[in-house]
């Protein structure tokens, strides 16, 4: 029970990594607020999981959205201990065909998510010396031609990260991020099974790291816990891939 007592609040919580990372920090004893769009979603979530999660729907697209939702959650929590920034959207768009739509959404939530809700949960951080932890992706660490605006937001996650790390560490805040590869989700899912050749879109996500396979969710979720762990009391501004090797090269 690494996290007794301990206040978390993960951003789009219900659903694939976020809900993992819920799921585990309650397993662990902690007091877990999780963030969606609907309220509906939040609820979903809580009775698949059997946990008392505190909902806390919201948007996470600009300053005045993280804001209001950090507040509730901290509000709610009665404090704050980790952060862990998981919102996110994806979609493969060529380079030549992302629109000024396509490149502001990626930014705002992809980034603009994590930059805004970890300034509006600092505060509370500074007084309980928590954490922070990104949800980034390999995308932020190596090439990622099929999704070009999603990589350029990822990689402006771990940038952002470091130098947070290094403004707060004397503040006693630890920020950190994580990059997954592949994660085998709903959502992975749902692009496969809508590909022109599922088989083939299944192997070709699988063999994109030296272990040949997805990781799952929960894998992702033990890293963050990790990381916000006292036994990583000495690690911050990391961005640790979870990818079955494939930023260190395939074979």
């Amino acid at each position: 029970m690494r996290f007794s007592g301990k206040r978390v609040f993960v951003t789009g919580g219900a659903r694939g990594i976020g809900a993992a990372i819920a799921k585990a920090f309650s397993e662990e004893g902690a007091q877990v607020a999780i963030n969606a769009r609907t309220t509906a979603s939040i609820e979903a979530c809580r009775e698949s999981h059997g946990q008392d999660y505190i909902p806390v729907p919201g948007q996470i697209g600009s300053r005045a959205a993280c804001a209001t939702v950090v507040e509730n959650a901290v509000a709610a929590l009665g404090g704050l201990d980790v952060l862990v920034a998981n919102a996110g959207i994806f979609a493969q768009v060529p380079f030549e065909e992302v629109s000024q739509e396509e490149f502001d959404a990626n930014i705002s939530v992809n980034l603009g998510g994590v930059f805004f809700c970890a300034q509006a949960a600092m505060p509370a951080l500074r007084e309980s010396k928590g954490s922070i932890v990104a949800v980034a992706s390999d995308a932020a660490l190596v090439s990622c031609i099929t999704a070009p605006a999603y990589a350029a937001a990822k990689g402006g996650v771990t940038s952002l990260v470091r130098s947070l790390a290094v403004d707060y560490a004397a503040d006693g805040v630890r920020v950190n991020s994580v990059c997954p590869g592949n994660v085998e989700t709903d959502m992975i899912r749902s692009m496969i099974e809508q590909s022109a050749d599922p088989q083939e879109a299944a192997r070709e996500a699988a063999a994109r790291c030296p272990m040949k396979r997805m990781a799952q969710a929960e894998e992702v979720a033990a890293a963050v816990l990790y990381l916000a762990s006292d036994s990583a009391g000495f690690t911050t501004g990391v961005a640790l891939p979870i990818d079955g090797g494939g930023v260190a090269g395939f074979d």
